[in-house]
Formats: structure tokens, C-alpha cells, sequence
């Protein structure tokens, strides 16, 4: 039996930090079921895509969500993330 899911694990983290600005890579892991590195790249991937920025606070990030950033597949051009947050969040 295939184990496929509806949604990229990149929008899982956006999911997650949509949820909670402030969560830890180790806190979005447990909940999308990945590995910390694997969370690390994808919010890096986030980040020069310009679909997420970050600010220090304390020993902890912040995360600020770009939802105005246009979807990157061809298909939903001319959507916003902020569509996908809004549908799903």
C-alpha cells in the first residue's frame, strides 16, 4: 500500500509555522513526522523563496509567513499562499 499524502512536506512546515510562529525545528519535526535537518532545509528552502523570514528572539526564532507570496507550481498561478493558509489553517 502506497503511503502518499495531499501536501508536500514544505507546506506541512509553512502549516505548522502558521500555527505557531515561534515553534522550535524539533517541535514542526515531531508534528509533520521528519527529521530536524529535514525541517532545517525546508525552512531554508522557505526562506529563499521568500516565502517565510525569520527574526531572533532569545535562543529561539520567530517566524514571519510572506502570504502574499505567489504559489509556485504553474497550476495555482495567480494564488497566494495566503489562500492555502486560509484553506487549510
Amino acid at each position: 500500500m502506497s503511503h502518499w499524502t495531499f501536501l508536500t512536506n514544505h507546506a506541512q512546515v509553512l502549516l505548522c509555522i502558521a500555527r505557531n510562529r515561534s515553534a522550535t525545528a524539533r517541535e514542526i519535526a515531531s508534528q509533520v513526522g521528519i527529521t530536524e535537518r529535514a525541517v532545517q532545509r525546508i525552512l531554508r528552502d522557505l526562506h529563499d523563496g521568500s516565502y517565510v523570514s525569520h527574526t531572533r528572539d532569545g535562543r529561539q526564532n520567530r517566524y514571519e509567513i510572506h502570504a502574499d507570496a505567489p504559489m509556485r507550481h504553474p497550476a495555482q498561478h495567480g494564488h497566494a499562499v495566503r489562500e492555502l493558509l486560509e484553506l487549510l489553517g
